[in-house]
């Protein structure tokens, strides 16, 4: 449970081995590729430090929080269904755990929004699952 993604358990076979670290490895530059702070308006989320500032507050995110952050804003304006967020963030196995998930961005959303209540950058679509609203300003 440290940071695992995904076991095998023995006896295993060679095949079904490597085609699990290929889906590791085709995960890995979605969690890479950002650049290290972004803006949005009010909002500044630095990836390197891992935290954000909605323009009154700083708040410090989670590992899984960022990924999440991240994969949201890197399909900015896009609608990304719940199974694609939770396989992008959390791997295969995860992709029926809409209330997990749930959680996840309720918690997000007190740390990005402005007022939690009323989101203006995550927003949920209905029946599908959740939008970044916003376009990366030039730093």
């Amino acid at each position: 449970d440290a940071g695992a993604d995904d076991f095998v358990t023995k006896p295993f076979s060679t095949p079904e081995l490597l085609a699990r670290i290929r889906a590791a490895l085709r995960r890995v530059p979605v969690l890479q590729s950002s650049p290290g702070r972004l803006r949005f308006g009010r909002l500044l989320i630095d990836f390197t430090a891992r935290s954000v500032c909605n323009g009154s507050a700083t708040a410090h995110l989670t590992p899984k929080e960022l990924d999440l952050l991240r994969y949201l804003t890197q399909h900015a304006n896009e609608a990304v269904s719940h199974r694609e967020l939770l396989q992008a963030v959390w791997g295969p196995d995860y992709g029926d755990q809409v209330d997990y998930l749930r959680v996840f961005v309720k918690n997000l959303r007190k740390k990005v929004e402005p007022n939690p209540e009323h989101p203006e950058y995550i927003t949920t679509e209905p029946w599908v699952g959740y939008r970044f609203n916003g376009l990366p300003e030039a730093q």
